[in-house]
């Protein structure tokens, strides 16, 4: 039996975005199917949805209501159909902390992305994926403030990176760069919604797609790039 072939994936995405951990829910489902046959190397990218937010972050409904024109009835059924996508994704949005429930709120996540940046290039894509889920779960099931520096330096520290070099990392201009040029990148590849991602250099895969989706993509690429 050959040995399964590698993918180079770039995933362009948010940590506010619950259709990214959808979307990466699904593509866990779609190498499933592709066991033995494709593997996945997986490097995140930053994407800020919401670049302009102030430090104070804003309450999630209202945040919605403002950018969308929604009403919360809208914005009620469109959390439903999210939560149901997340499901079917081996995934989850919900609330798992202590009662009660606090409200839902919108970050500023350009530090966020810093850290994850520096995660990549000092620790290697692995650890970077397992600091990238525990800020969705920071996010989505804790419903910590990630914009703080001290959550995220929690959560850092939390999957075993070094509490002094992820403060360092916060404070690196070198790195505020490095994040402002993985935007660009995002705008000259034409992304202008996450979670995107790019196979190998050159096919995009937009939106988050179903598992069956993605086996079928990555299929194609495969067989389109081998030697």
């Amino acid at each position: 039996m050959s040995e399964p072939r590698t993918l180079r994936i770039d995933i362009w995405s948010d940590v506010m975005c619950p259709w990214c951990l959808v979307g990466w829910g699904s593509l866990q489902k779609g190498l499933e199917q592709l066991d033995g046959e494709i593997e996945a190397d997986i490097r995140w990218h930053a994407f800020e949805l919401n670049p302009d937010m102030p430090p104070e972050g804003e309450e999630s409904t209202a945040h919605i209501a403002r950018k969308y024109g929604s009403t919360p009835e809208q914005s009620k059924a469109v959390q439903g159909r999210m939560r149901e996508a997340a499901q079917n994704a081996g995934v989850s949005l919900d609330y798992a902390g202590p009662d009660p429930e606090p409200q839902r709120w919108m970050w500023n996540t350009f530090d966020a992305h810093k850290l994850l940046t520096w995660a990549r290039e000092e620790h290697g894509a692995a650890k970077q994926t397992e600091l990238k889920l525990a800020l969705f779960r920071a996010h989505f099931n804790e419903r910590r403030k990630i914009a703080d520096h001290d959550v995220l330096l929690d959560v850092a520290e939390a999957v075993g990176f070094d509490r002094a070099g992820a403060e360092a990392a916060l404070a690196s201009e070198e790195l505020t760069h490095k994040v402002r040029a993985e935007e660009r990148a995002a705008w000259d590849l034409n992304i202008t919604g996450v979670p995107a991602m790019v196979v190998e250099n050159k096919f995009m895969i937009p939106g988050a797609q179903p598992p069956e989706a993605y086996a079928d993509a990555l299929r194609r690429v495969a067989e389109k790039t081998a030697t």
